[in-house]
């Protein structure tokens, strides 16, 4: 378990999105009660952004989901935890992930690759408790939880964290990603999950995850069958949106990161509505 209190909910989004907020927003954001800002997209290694986000805030945590380890090496890596550690400690956790098999020639197993990573990471001193894997099938998973806090699982389901918990033991991090539309139209809804996702649908490691969640191969081709995109993108009112990520926590998540698929100009209004039907002002 991460020796950081992230709070139940926090917000994803690419880390080029939070490059763009001003101090402002990240304070709004703060004061919501979200726990914690999460960045996506494989930010580069040197994390200056980071203190961006932490600097004009007192009690947000930032955490990377995922710093990737086939273009960030993990001495550089450590040297920016470390950084940011000294200037503002116990606000940052580090996500690290293999990433997509389509996109990285050098691609190996992920399970030795991930293994010889948190190695270098352990080498470097980057701390077990401060730091997390992107899982989503058993065996990382279990590496997640001998090697880290826990596990950051992305595009899946209750379900999904309900088999994690199991795999990981009681007392591992997971914090389960999951995509959000505040629309209580059901086409116009799945039509920005489906453009959202379909980058995600060319991915083997994601498709071969719903696969085993039960999904079919109709169900994972492009662009993504109702039931799948249902079951990944939780959408209608607020307070239906908040009884589906809270289904993740029902199932043994310890934190839920909520990417709000929406532009930049309506994501705080969009936290703003969640925030009460979350419980968290």
């Amino acid at each position: 378990m991460t020796s950081l209190n992230l709070g139940t909910f926090g917000v994803f989004g690419l880390f080029q999105q939070w490059e763009q907020m001003t101090a402002a927003q990240l304070r709004d954001i703060e004061a919501l009660g979200y726990g914690a800002i999460w960045a996506g997209g494989s930010p580069p290694t040197e994390l200056t952004w980071v203190e961006s986000i932490l600097d004009p805030t007192k009690t947000l945590k930032v955490a990377t989901g995922i710093v990737n380890i086939w273009s960030a090496p993990a001495g550089r890596v450590a040297e920016s935890f470390h950084r940011i550690e000294m200037a503002h400690p116990g606000r940052f956790l580090l996500g690290i992930g293999a990433g997509h098999p389509e996109l990285i020639a050098e691609y190996k197993k992920p399970y030795d690759a991930l293994t010889e990573y948190l190695d270098k990471l352990d080498e470097y001193g980057v701390p077990k408790d401060q730091r997390v894997v992107a899982a989503l099938g058993p065996q990382v998973l279990k590496l997640a939880s001998r090697r880290s806090a826990g596990a950051h699982p992305y595009l899946t389901t209750p379900q999904h964290t309900a088999q994690a918990r199991a795999i990981v033991g009681l007392d591992a991090f997971i914090a389960p990603a999951h995509k959000v539309v505040l629309n209580r139209d059901a086409a116009q809804a799945r039509a920005i999950g489906r453009e959202a996702l379909a980058i995600y649908l060319k991915g083997t490691n994601y498709v071969n995850n719903w696969k085993r969640l039960g999904f079919n191969d109709s169900d994972v081709a492009s662009p993504g069958s109702d039931a799948l995109i249902d079951a990944l993108v939780a959408y209608g009112s607020t307070d239906a949106i908040a009884a589906r990520l809270n289904e993740h926590l029902v199932a043994g998540a310890t934190h839920v990161p909520v990417q709000v698929l929406t532009g930049p100009d309506n994501l705080i209004p969009s936290l703003t509505a969640l925030a009460g039907p979350l419980g968290l002002i």
